[in-house]
């Protein structure tokens, strides 16, 4: 959607009327990424650049449905992006899709949409950081995630066993598994498999054997849908 591919647009004070142009005199009403997928963009989007403060004011002054489809657009196509490298992330896309069904259901009006859009893109922005407060790359913590989700109480000693599992975990697959075409072949599955449970094995007690098991099988079918193998993976093409 052009749209979605011009956010940058957001982020300055200039004329955005060539943008108006292109969506038309009138969009419909009714804001519905139902067939919603996840997909590959061209440039990713940078929700960080938009100056929030400047848009509220246009905002007040300006086609309103108009904003609201170019906002939405861009939360939609970096939403995409985020859930591509972390499905752990799904629960923002089912808070996204709430805030659209209510909507467009009649029980939130513009204005009020407009405003949890703005607050949803804030929280976005903030959870794309997350990593760096937690002193892990965007790979590390998405294992972390995933051996966290969704609602594993761990202490601060047990978070800090769990991200080195991670670390560890990432650098030897790397190292010594993720070979050319490692999916294609039988033997190269199994070691990842094996390396995927040696390494897990060092995750703290909380983690019973049921839980370990089913981390195990979870890591496992996140690193096969993901790294290609020498050197490539959906993160080596993010960027």
């Amino acid at each position: 959607m052009v749209i979605a591919e011009k956010i940058r647009s957001l982020a300055e004070p200039a004329d955005i009327s060539a943008i108006m142009d292109r969506v038309g005199e009138v969009l419909d009403r009714s804001i519905a990424p139902k067939g919603y997928t996840i997909r590959e963009a061209g440039e990713p989007v940078d929700l960080t650049r938009i100056d929030f403060d400047a848009l509220k004011k246009r905002f007040e002054h300006s086609r309103k449905h108009i904003e609201i489809e170019k906002l939405r657009g861009a939360i939609n196509q970096k939403l995409g992006q985020m859930l591509r490298l972390n499905k752990a992330r799904m629960d923002f896309y089912e808070q996204f899709q709430k805030l659209i069904d209510e909507y467009n259901s009649g029980a939130s009006n513009v204005d009020t949409f407009f405003a949890q859009l703005v607050s949803f893109a804030q929280d976005l922005n903030q959870e794309e950081q997350r990593g760096i407060a937690e002193n892990l790359s965007e790979e590390e913590l998405t294992l972390f995630d995933l051996l966290t989700r969704p609602n594993l109480k761990l202490s601060r000693p047990e978070r800090e066993a769990v991200k080195q599992v991670a670390h560890e975990l990432l650098d030897t697959l790397k190292a010594e598994r993720l070979i050319l075409d490692w999916r294609k072949k039988q033997q190269a599955r199994a070691a990842v498999q094996q390396t995927i449970e040696i390494v897990l094995d060092k995750l703290p007690p909380i983690y019973t054997s049921d839980l370990y098991q089913e981390k195990c099988g979870a890591i496992y079918q996140h690193v096969y849908d993901t790294y290609f193998g020498a050197g490539k993976s959906l993160y080596s093409s993010a960027g």
